[in-house]
């Protein structure tokens, strides 16, 4: 298997090479949609990322201004984030100015090189020191190189510090064009911010979001997770762009699905501590019905489920 994958790996790069283009082109469509007069985005796939949907699993965004273009977020690789920037061209010649980065996970901020390249300042929440290079960051690049190969590999992948940390919110202008970094972490990460660009109304709301999928809650705190749901309810936004699934028109009733997934576990999770449940014997009992049809529920819920029992035990522990 790995012989095959490095025969695949090399035709690609011979094929990228002769394309003109700097890293292993994908096969899915990476499309730009326009949602109002400056934004944008790049609807990922749905699932866990994975060799058939190569790594293209999370939305992207990007706002043209007279002045240059900012951009939300820069997909799960290399590759896709040239993609990208390539629709990023067919709408404009303006310059790259800003890579804002929602929270580092991998499907969002693996692409960010092709964007630094391009000449864009990479701004990011301080809570995110100490991401790069870390045991966790590691791992996460170990287990994407053996899903995602050649379009994650050694050769090819940079990592890069912000030029710019946040400390909190940070509020700034472009062309005329206004934004609102807002920063709603610790909830699905430490560092997460949401981008609201005022003149459209449409709101980046990075992976405090999930739509038509099941959330990837793995180590988040689900309580301060609830209230920073509540945070991009203040924003009334016209059109909200999640980290997973559709961009939505209806951003109330897609806050709903993650919220009520969230209170669902807390709620089942909660009561298997305080009636002393050992995980597995409750996990079993649940009815998933509601969730289990859903894109991703095998690979993320269980996941999910226990690191939720691990919260609840802890909050029990603290009253």
């Amino acid at each position: 298997m790995k012989r095959l994958l490095s025969i695949g790996a090399l035709l690609l790069a011979q094929f990228a090479s002769a394309a003109g283009l700097a890293y292993p082109p994908v096969s899915v469509k990476v499309e730009a949609v326009r949602l109002s007069e400056h934004a944008y985005y790049v609807p990922g796939l749905a699932g866990a990322a994975s060799a058939e949907n190569e790594g293209f699993m999370s939305n992207a965004g990007f706002v043209v201004t007279p002045e240059g273009v900012v951009v939300i977020d820069s997909l799960g690789s290399p590759s896709l984030a040239e993609a990208m920037l390539k629709q990023i061209r067919a709408v404009t010649a303006a310059p790259i100015r800003y890579a804002l980065v929602t929270h580092y996970h991998a499907d969002h901020y693996y692409g960010l090189q092709v964007f630094k390249d391009a000449g864009a300042e990479i701004w990011a929440h301080e809570a995110a020191h100490g991401v790069i290079g870390s045991d966790p960051a590691r791992l996460r690049f170990e287990q994407r190189k053996e899903v995602l190969a050649p379009w994650i590999a050694d050769a090819s992948q940079r990592f890069y510090e912000p030029d710019r940390w946040l400390a909190g919110d940070t509020d700034f202008q472009l062309g005329g064009v206004h934004f609102r970094i807002r920063y709603v972490g610790p909830a699905h990460s430490p560092e997460d911010l949401v981008v609201y660009v005022q003149e459209d109304g449409v709101l980046y709301a990075g992976d405090l979001v999930f739509k038509s999928r099941v959330p990837f809650v793995g180590d988040a705190d689900s309580r301060a997770w609830l209230v920073a749901l509540d945070k991009l309810i203040a924003f009334a936004p016209k059109v909200m762009v999640p980290g997973h699934g559709g961009a939505s028109d209806t951003p109330m009733a897609d806050l709903t699905l993650t919220r009520d997934y969230l209170n669902f576990l807390r709620a089942e999770m909660g009561k298997a501590v305080a009636d002393l449940t050992p995980f597995e014997e409750v996990y079993e009992k649940t009815d998933w019905s509601r969730y289990e049809h859903m894109p991703a529920f095998p690979e993320a819920n269980r996941r999910n489920a226990y690191n939720t029992y691990l919260l609840m035990e802890k909050e029990s522990l603290a009253k």
